[in-house]
């Protein structure tokens, strides 16, 4: 949404704004900051449920950037352990405001989004366990599915590897929240990764990709169907894997134009075949 990277669009309007623009469904965003925080309170976070029951838009997810200005596998311990109270609370607020998953990037080992990161890969792993360990209990405590993003965070680029990670926990709980346009970003093949991850994947976003390899080489992120993403293919994978959750468009930068055009491209890719959602961002999310 418009103000939504100040994390102070308010939640009705953004709701209205969905609605208008023929989505079925919006993803919110926890942060540090705004609107919807690890702060917020039980009453608020009930009041907010009321807003959504009363709009007749579906929520069912909540995402979390945090990670991006908290690093979860940080050299620094204090870090680490702040990182990790965050993440517990924002998944104990998502079980007050009654959605189903919350998504978490589950570390940085060196991205171009938060360039100061820099961890080596055995300790980064190491530390990633432990704390996914502790937050699978409070997702299994509180309802709520601990959804792993793969993202340019320098972990995971390998979905046997995410596999490995997700099947050594043993928990209903963990999985995948699937993004299908991260993929383009590190020469991966989206329907692939769908084959592979099965049911492991418990939500989806979707954006565009396009990449220019010129020997200089150049890439952006784009308007759906614009792009190198496959999308025959990834619907094909969908449809086959039995996928029937919320299809969320991550997008940006804003513009006036962005929802209509959302909108409008992901019924001619997915027709109304599952529920079309539009995510509103919030400040923590470093990169938006």
């Amino acid at each position: 949404m418009k103000h939504g990277l100040a994390g102070n669009h308010p939640i009705s309007e953004a709701l209205s704004s969905a609605r208008e623009s023929g989505f079925d469904g919006l993803e919110l965003c926890i942060g540090i900051e705004g609107v919807f925080t690890p702060q917020s309170t039980r009453s608020e976070c009930e009041a907010m449920r009321r807003q959504i029951e009363d709009s007749g838009v579906v929520v069912q997810t909540v995402a979390s950037g945090m990670t991006w200005a908290l690093n979860p596998i940080s050299n620094e311990d204090s870090v680490r352990l702040q990182a990790l109270q965050l993440n517990k609370a924002a998944l104990e607020r998502a079980a007050w405001l009654g959605v189903e998953a919350y998504l978490y990037v589950p570390g940085v080992v060196k991205s171009p989004i938060c360039p100061g990161e820099l961890v080596r890969y055995d300790r980064a792993m190491q530390r990633c366990r432990e704390a996914v360990a502790s937050l699978v209990e409070t997702a299994e405590r509180v309802g709520v599915d601990l959804c792993l993003e793969n993202v340019w965070n320098g972990m995971f680029y390998s979905p046997i590897e995410l596999i490995d990670f997700i099947d050594s926990f043993e928990s209903e709980r963990l999985g995948v929240y699937f993004d299908v346009g991260n993929c383009l970003g590190y020469q991966q093949h989206p329907p692939h990764w769908i084959e592979l991850l099965g049911n492991r994947i418990k939500r989806v976003h979707i954006k565009d990709y396009k990449e220019n390899f010129d020997w200089q080489g150049s890439y952006s992120f784009c308007d759906l169907g614009e792009g190198d993403v496959p999308w025959d293919g990834v619907v094909r994978a969908l449809q086959d894997l039995g996928y029937n959750k919320t299809l969320v468009a991550e997008m940006m930068p804003w513009d006036e134009t962005l929802l209509a055009r959302t909108s409008s491209a992901m019924e001619r890719i997915f027709g109304a075949r599952a529920f079309e959602c539009f995510r509103l961002p919030s400040r923590g999310h470093g990169f938006r």
